[in-house]
């Protein structure tokens, strides 16, 4: 049996599959990655948390790397990997999605928000970090290019940040106990277009293979986790999706 055939079997006789993704599933609708030779960190110095809270200066830097990098957003749109995991989490009784990914292609493919888990939070909107009030995007960003004043919140004052969460930040307690929950229960794990590097989201794949399930990883290049896999295939992750459906 080939590994596309492995592969198409495991999807079609699993009941509880659990997508883990990552940027990599998204490059296919023109949104680079994070850490591939022209990802946005080869280009950009993070923000880190801790100095977006204390400093007017990051904060302002940071508002600038979001004009230039999350401006964009709605542009893009939801490729056959996202549509394909969409509609094998649909036929299936149980299923979710766990991503790392901010970028909202996953709702845009057709999930709904309670099937999909953003460890690492949403980039298509900002939040208060005092009072969690949510605001649109474009009028803060071109608020933003007019004055070059860091945002702050019209109800309390509060520092306003996009909804994603930044190096240092703490990760979100509610989502990433879920996303546990999720891998507890499959019996299908699929790590899809993740370096598998990132802690402690990258913990959640293997936590479903230590609960029994069976785990595939989708990727262009191999990942340090392949030796626990049941399957790897590194290949393109739409060209792949593609030829399973």
């Amino acid at each position: 049996m080939s590994d596309l055939e492995n592969f198409k079997s495991l999807i079609e006789n699993c009941k509880y599959p659990v997508f883990f993704t990552g940027a990599g599933i998204s490059t296919d609708s023109g949104i680079p990655d994070f850490r591939g030779p022209n990802g946005f960190w080869k280009k950009n110095t993070p923000i880190y948390f801790q100095d977006f809270i204390s400093s007017k200066e990051m904060r302002a830097k940071y508002w600038e790397q979001s004009v230039n990098f999350k401006s964009n957003f709605s542009k893009f749109k939801p490729n056959k990997g996202h549509e394909t995991i969409a509609s094998i989490i649909k036929a299936k009784e149980n299923g979710h999605c766990v991503t790392q990914n901010v970028d909202n292609l996953h709702q845009a493919a057709g999930l709904s928000d309670d099937q999909v888990t953003e460890i690492h939070g949403n980039a298509t909107y900002a939040v208060c970090l005092d009072c969690a009030k949510k605001f649109d995007l474009e009028p803060i960003h071109q608020a933003f290019k007019d004055n070059q004043k860091p945002p702050t919140c019209n109800t309390c004052g509060g520092h306003i940040k996009t909804a994603t969460i930044s190096f240092g930040q703490p990760m979100p307690e509610k989502e990433m106990i879920r996303a546990q929950n999720e891998a507890a229960n499959c019996d299908l794990m699929v790590a899809v277009g993740s370096s598998l590097v990132v802690y402690p989201a990258a913990t959640i794949p293997l936590l479903g293979k230590q609960s029994g399930a069976n785990l595939v990883i989708l990727n262009n290049e191999p990942t340090e986790m392949d030796q626990f896999a049941d399957l790897v295939i590194n290949a393109s992750i739409s060209d792949t999706f593609e030829a399973i459906v």
